[in-house]
């Protein structure tokens, strides 16, 4: 049914993604799927990495850990965005292209009333993307 995932990954917050991470794995594992892990990072330095090449490594090596821990084949897909707080959306958006995924797995918060005035990026992508999409609340 699905044979890539894509999982938008925030590396500066990692530790709070561990349910969407496990969904993702389960779900590749059950489908035979590979996953590929999606980070935005700005041009900029930033508390994750100093520069776009930087923060490629520590994504891939984000990815490379997650294959190892669950035995599923990952890759990853690093985007630079002039500005990902505002271009976050768009850029999984074309991510969802650029890695063929047919699947999306989102962690997601429990909505709250800021969601009314400002849309979470699960939701964004849901209503957005052609593709499936799975929104993971912790």
């Amino acid at each position: 049914m699905f044979s890539t995932i894509m999982v938008p990954v925030d590396l500066a917050h990692a530790d709070r993604l561990g349910k969407a991470l496990d969904c993702a794995a389960r779900l590749a594992k059950a489908e035979g799927a590979k996953i590929v892990y999606v980070g935005v990072s700005a041009a900029a330095p930033s508390s994750v990495a100093r520069t776009p090449e930087d923060f490629a490594e520590r994504l891939a090596a984000f990815a490379a850990e997650q294959g190892r821990a669950t035995g599923i084949e990952a890759s990853s897909h690093a985007v630079t965005s002039h500005d990902p707080a505002t271009d976050l959306d768009p850029a999984l958006l074309r991510a969802v292209e650029e890695t063929g995924a047919d699947l999306v797995v989102i962690a997601s918060h429990i909505p709250n009333v800021a969601d009314h005035i400002w849309p979470s990026n699960g939701g964004t992508i849901a209503a957005r993307a052609r593709t499936s999409v799975l929104v993971v609340r912790d």
